[in-house]
């Protein structure tokens, strides 16, 4: 099957939403595309949904793993080895897209050999409202992989889901697969990766929903403050290469601290809790002050506590 775009779509125990994501995906008005299902072993009703699209004429794989991997990425890497197309959108089997989510990022990649990922604005949803959603000041914008680091990957990665994104198949080869590595910042190393080989479009537009619930792999992450571990781990590497410098790095360094602040009670791991301890105790800038950011972090704390008796 010779397609420009290889849709994969990875899950786990997401049978409630499959419907939803499939047929958001089936129904673009870009046509020229494959889709991909993979399932890590769910234990819900996962199967009885895929099922039901095993016959339609996009969709060239259907794959049941016997066990379950244990990681989002290790599905990532197996989809993008059967995957056919020029182009790889990871399509998260919870979220869904507008119809034209394809057509509004595929134009520019087509244009610029050189752009290595397009990607939308997301709806964050929790249950059926939404409650934000993430901005861009221009409609369609490219720039360096360079500056898109900085200004956009240094702190938190604007693209926060892989849905909102689709990326060029042929640069794959030539990244590191340590994201697999991660439990829950892989995708944030991902993309730093892929920007330090090309342009990114970035589209203003609102095509992407992303989903928050009980079973994603958010919720339980960020209670064990794995992201804030996996977060300064990825803050590290950045400033050692040289593609943020001091002043980026004490963002980061103290928007970390402050997560960690304010969760660090709920963390059970006494491993995590030193291993990020650690980090914090040395910092690799040395203009980073810790008393300042600590200063900051206690008085984020003190304000939330103050809000919660007012409301």
């Amino acid at each position: 099957m010779s397609v420009l775009v290889s849709v994969i779509v990875p899950n786990y125990n997401h049978g409630e939403f499959l419907k939803a994501r499939l047929d958001s995906i089936l129904n673009q008005t870009f046509s020229d595309f494959e889709v991909i299902i993979l399932d890590d072993c769910s234990t819900d009703d996962s199967k009885y949904y895929i099922e039901q699209y095993r016959s339609h004429e996009k969709v060239s794989n259907i794959i049941y793993n016997t066990t379950n991997s244990g990681s989002a990425f290790q599905q990532w890497d197996r989809g993008i080895n059967l995957a056919q197309g020029q182009y790889i959108w990871i399509a998260e089997s919870d979220d869904w897209c507008e119809p034209g989510f394809l057509d509004a990022l595929v134009g520019q990649m087509e244009i610029d050999v050189n752009c290595a990922i397009s990607y939308c604005q997301s709806s964050v949803l929790f249950g059926g409202e939404i409650r934000w959603q993430s901005h861009h000041n221009k409609l369609s914008e490219v720039i360096s992989g360079k500056e898109f680091i900085r200004s956009f990957l240094s702190e938190k990665p604007a693209i926060f889901n892989a849905s909102m994104a689709i990326w060029r198949k042929a640069l794959y080869n030539k990244i590191s697969k340590e994201y697999m590595d991660y439990r829950y910042c892989g995708d944030w190393f991902f993309w730093i990766q892929l920007a330090q080989l090309g342009k990114i479009h970035i589209s203003g537009r609102v095509l992407n929903y992303f989903r928050k619930h009980g079973k994603d792999l958010t919720t339980s992450s960020k209670r064990n403050c794995i992201d804030v571990l996996e977060g300064m781990k990825i803050a590290n590497y950045l400033y050692t290469n040289g593609l943020i410098v001091d002043r980026e790095y004490f963002l980061s360094y103290k928007r970390h601290l402050k997560l960690y602040w304010h969760r660090k009670s709920q963390v059970n791991d006494n491993n995590i809790k030193r291993d990020i301890e650690n980090l914090f105790r040395r910092p690799l800038s040395k203009k980073v002050s810790k008393l300042k950011a600590l200063l900051s972090a206690y008085w984020s704390k003190l304000s939330s506590k103050k809000i919660e008796l007012n409301n």
